[in-house]
């Protein structure tokens, strides 16, 4: 029980780095440690569980970026909202789905994610802020976005930030501050609809959530300095999802 536990802490600190640094990474690593690392056995219940310390960890990593004025207020917002409703719909179908084909299908969506903005790399975001007359198209993409986090059961971080550059042309740092608000809020939605399942463990949900919150601060200092070359943030979000979906595929498609 104790190495279990010093493990979900090494694992949580590792979730909260990642979420801090490129808005994404929470869920898509928290279920496979927490299957393969930690040791739980049901593809739901670890689901479940990464969803309610994915939704802490997001909110609490949301501060530092607040404060170093990474966050696009209105547009969070909008998107944030919309996709509350669209999560709500996907989890209710997902628990309805084998787990494990849940995760070889993400892994699938996750490489095309990851081709998605290695191609946009060079052109990049103009950095412009939000018009409103953009609201409804963050609406939309939110709402999809929310739909296959709430499916796959996920923070939805690796579809929220290219979500958000698609919808507003807000450079890749706005919009991984941004996405933490939505990836609370999807995470929240999803966890919600697990847990009144009862597929939720709270004990190692509490550990993640506390060592994640170091790991978020060093993560949110290493997001401003590569903010600052321009390209590194989109190759290290795309390369950290390329490399995750491969170990998931290599796991999941023999089940």
């Amino acid at each position: 029980m104790l190495s279990a536990d010093l493990l979900a802490l090494a694992c949580g600190s590792l979730v909260g780095f990642s979420l801090a640094l490129i808005g994404g990474g929470g869920s898509i690593l928290a279920t496979p440690m927490l299957l393969y690392v930690v040791g739980l056995h049901d593809p739901h219940l670890a689901i479940g569980t990464s969803a309610v310390a994915v939704a802490a960890n997001a909110f609490i990593n949301l501060v530092p970026h607040a404060c170093a004025g990474h966050v696009r207020w209105p547009a969070a917002l909008v998107f944030a909202a919309c996709g509350v409703l669209g999560a709500f719909a996907g989890s209710t179908l997902g628990k309805r789905v084998d787990g494990h084909h849940l995760l070889v299908l993400f892994a699938v969506l996750m490489l095309v994610v990851a081709a998605l903005m290695l191609r946009g790399r060079r052109g990049g975001a103009d950095g412009s802020y939000p018009k409103p007359r953009l609201f409804p198209r963050l609406g939309a993409t939110g709402f999809g976005a929310g739909m296959l986090s709430g499916f796959f059961g996920i923070g939805g971080g690796f579809l929220i930030v290219p979500g958000l550059i698609f919808a507003s042309g807000m450079e890749i740092i706005a919009a991984i501050g941004s996405s933490l608000v939505a990836v609370g809020a999807f995470a929240s939605t999803t966890a919600i609809n697990y847990a009144a399942s009862g597929l939720v463990d709270w004990h190692i949900a509490a550990l993640f959530v506390a060592s994640g919150i170091a790991g978020g601060w060093l993560g949110a200092r290493l997001a401003q300095r590569l903010a600052r070359t321009r390209g590194a943030l989109n190759l290290v979000f795309a390369v950290a999802v390329i490399v995750v979906a491969i170990y998931m595929l290599v796991r999941n498609l023999h089940v």
